[in-house]
């Protein structure tokens, strides 16, 4: 059953604060194999995929949204900086759905995810295009 187009608009409760520490850093840089910048204190580019990623996992845990994990493949994903993330932040995001469409039998969904300080401040925003496969045909 494809998701339902109403989704779109919706805004998920802000993630817990995230405190980021150089070890949290140099952990995602050896993941993901980045650089290290400023010996940890200055987190790369992509970094915020962290906070984003805590956002999304509100999303498709949601039972009202209807979407099954086993059936999710990221399809995109980029991010609009406003400043670097910083040893010492304290972070959380804020997802929102901006649309929803079906096509080719699949289910596309555009999330927006604000990364903000702990006093508000933007950091990034973070944008994501999830796949969702509907049920199999018997």
């Amino acid at each position: 059953m494809p998701l339902d187009p109403a989704l779109a608009g919706r805004t998920f409760a802000p993630t817990e604060p995230y405190l980021v520490s150089r070890e949290r850093i140099i952990e995602f840089c050896g993941a993901v194999g980045a650089e290290l910048v400023d010996s940890g204190d200055t987190a790369p580019l992509t970094f915020p995929f962290v906070i984003a990623f805590g956002a999304m996992t509100q999303l498709m845990a949601d039972p009202e949204v209807g979407i099954e994990l086993q059936n999710v493949v990221h399809g995109e994903q980029r991010f609009e900086q406003v400043r670097p993330v910083r040893t010492g932040d304290v972070l959380t995001g804020t997802l929102s759905i901006e649309t929803v469409r079906t096509a080719a039998g699949m289910d596309m969904i555009a999330t927006r995810t604000e990364i903000a300080a702990a006093d508000g401040e933007p950091v990034s925003s973070a944008f994501a295009l999830l796949l969702h496969r509907g049920e199999a045909s018997s």
